[in-house]
């Protein structure tokens, strides 16, 4: 798990050249102004979602790892708070292949928040609990790259 801020950027020269890519993309395009849904950058390789929707209570939402994509969460608009965890700490449940989807049981070992510019890069050891609000329910925007892991 790598958590930031884009402005950043020069500190996390040493992360993948993909997801330098993903910066770069976000620098140079309004995501903001995206309609939600899936935007492909690079085929299968290397695509966004834009997401939208309304934080809520942690007990409502779901565990979820992914063993053929990383997660580059960025937001757009928030806070979010997204609870970590690693898989090992986890129960896991039966792995989806088709939705690249690891549904998983447990408690938090710790949690981020995410404000406009902060991202949350996610490996597949990593367990990530998402849309957990920040003091009141608001709704978020934010992009999710997927990086297809080769």
């Amino acid at each position: 798990m790598v958590f930031g801020n884009i402005r950043d950027r020069k500190d996390y020269a040493w992360l993948e050249d993909v997801v330098g890519k993903c910066f770069d993309y976000a620098n140079t395009h309004d995501l903001l102004s995206f309609e939600k849904g899936s935007h492909t950058i690079d085929g299968d390789d290397l695509f966004v979602n834009i997401v939208e929707y309304e934080t809520t209570n942690a007990a409502d939402r779901f565990w979820e790892a992914h063993r053929q994509y990383l997660d580059l969460h960025f937001m757009l608009r928030g806070p979010e708070q997204i609870d970590v965890n690693f898989i090992d700490n986890m129960e896991q449940k039966e792995f989806v292949e088709k939705d690249d989807f690891l549904p998983l049981e447990g408690e938090p070992n710790s949690h981020v928040v995410l404000n406009a510019g902060d991202f949350l890069l996610c490996y597949p050891a990593d367990a990530h609990r998402t849309a957990v609000k920040v003091g009141e329910p608001t709704t978020i925007k934010k992009a999710i790259f997927k990086i297809k892991i080769k």
